[in-house]
This record gives structure tokens, C-alpha cells and sequence, in this order.
């Protein structure tokens, strides 16, 4: 039992050496590509009041266009008030998106968390890496993550929702049936782990073609 303990910390460890290097620097990218577009936001003013004065309506529009699909780059990442949130969202969505999977998030931390980011992290980390798998195998138009983050009262809430292969899940006492192997199994178990610890409340539901997970984590 210890040499497993040993292991399980270990991987543990990994992840969260993951977290920590891999995603805060996709944070750190995101926000230098807002704070450079704020930076650049005078000379794009003086560019189109040139164009103005010159009444080269065509050349502003053009402008226009090239700097609305900027701003809506910039606005498409996740910002929920957490920058490591941010980090691990914006990480697992991009990678979604690259599987050709969407990915439909409101995600908002509007207040200091008590918890440990690393714990929030694990979890959304898991959760996202779960759905993603299942998303995966299934045809383009049910590729989708549903992701909803808010807080209730004094807990944060946490919803992941994504289509399955139209099967009701199997559920094996309090985890449901997974073909994905032993990393997907640990990752179920790693986050029950983290929320039993932390005194929340998870539930797990597969009804109507869709998986939920649903998480509530204290705050006080």
C-alpha cells in the first residue's frame, strides 16, 4: 500500500507541476495579448484619424474590420476573475477546439477563493480532460462542452455537461463505468478526493444522451 501511495503522490505532483508551468504561462499569454492590444489602441486612432482627414472612407472601414476581428480574438479566452482558472479554461478549451470540439463557457470567480487553486485546478482540470475524451468519439455536431462556473452564495458552483454516445452511463457505486482505462478512473477518483476533503458536494448524472457533473466547494 505505501509503494502506491508513493506512486499516486507522485502523479499528483506531476499534474500539478503541469498546472502550475504549462498553464499559467497560456494565462500569461493571454493577458500580454490584451495588454498589447491596449498598448497599440493610440496608434490605431491616429492611423484612422489620418485616413479621416485624408476622407479615405473605404480604408477606415477596412481598418475597422481588421481591428474587430483582433478584439474578437482577444475576447473569445475565458476570463472568470482567477488567473489560474483562466489558465487551466482557456488551456483545455483550446485543446477542445483543436479536437474539433465547442465549447460553451460562462465561467465568473468573483470573489477571493478559500480553497486551494491548486485543488480548483485538479478538478476542472479532470472534468475538462473527461469530457473532451467522450466529446471526442462522437459525431461534429454533438462535440460540445457545456461549462458553468458562479458562485452560490457562499460556495462556488461548478456544472460540466457534454453529449455521450446516446447510452445511459453505467454507474459502478459512486463512479460511472469508463472504458477510458486507469488514468481516466484516477482522474474520477482524484476529484471526489479533493471535494470530499474540502466538504463540498459533487453529483454525477447521465440522462437524456448528456453526462453532468455538478460540484459546490465552500468558501468560508
Amino acid at each position: 500500500m505505501g509503494l502506491l501511495s508513493k506512486r499516486i503522490d507522485a502523479r499528483i505532483a506531476a499534474y500539478q507541476r503541469e498546472l502550475i508551468e504549462t498553464h499559467y504561462r497560456e494565462v500569461d499569454n493571454m493577458y500580454r495579448q490584451i495588454r498589447g492590444w491596449r498598448h497599440d489602441y493610440r496608434n490605431h486612432i491616429q492611423t484612422m484619424k489620418a485616413y479621416a482627414a485624408a476622407e479615405d472612407w473605404d480604408a477606415i472601414r477596412r481598418y475597422l474590420e481588421l481591428l474587430d476581428k483582433d478584439l474578437t480574438t482577444v475576447d473569445t479566452v475565458i476570463k472568470t476573475g482567477n488567473p489560474m482558472a483562466d489558465a487551466i479554461l482557456n488551456s483545455k478549451i483550446s485543446l477542445a477546439k483543436a479536437k474539433g470540439i465547442s465549447v460553451v463557457a460562462d465561467a465568473q470567480i468573483p470573489v477571493r477563493l478559500s480553497s486551494s487553486e491548486i485543488d480548483l485546478c485538479c478538478i476542472l482540470g479532470n472534468l475538462f480532460d473527461n469530457a473532451i475524451e467522450a466529446a471526442a468519439g462522437l459525431p461534429e455536431d454533438k462535440r460540445v462542452i457545456r461549462v458553468y462556473m458562479d458562485m452560490k452564495n457562499t460556495q462556488l458552483y461548478i456544472s460540466f455537461t457534454n453529449f455521450t454516445a446516446g447510452k445511459k452511463l453505467k454507474k459502478e457505486g459512486k463512479l460511472f463505468h469508463s472504458t477510458k482505462g486507469e488514468g481516466h478512473g484516477f482522474g474520477l477518483v482524484r476529484i471526489d478526493a479533493i471535494v470530499e476533503r474540502l466538504g463540498g458536494y459533487l453529483s454525477r448524472n447521465s440522462e437524456d444522451g448528456a453526462f453532468t457533473t455538478e460540484i459546490l466547494l465552500p468558501q468560508v
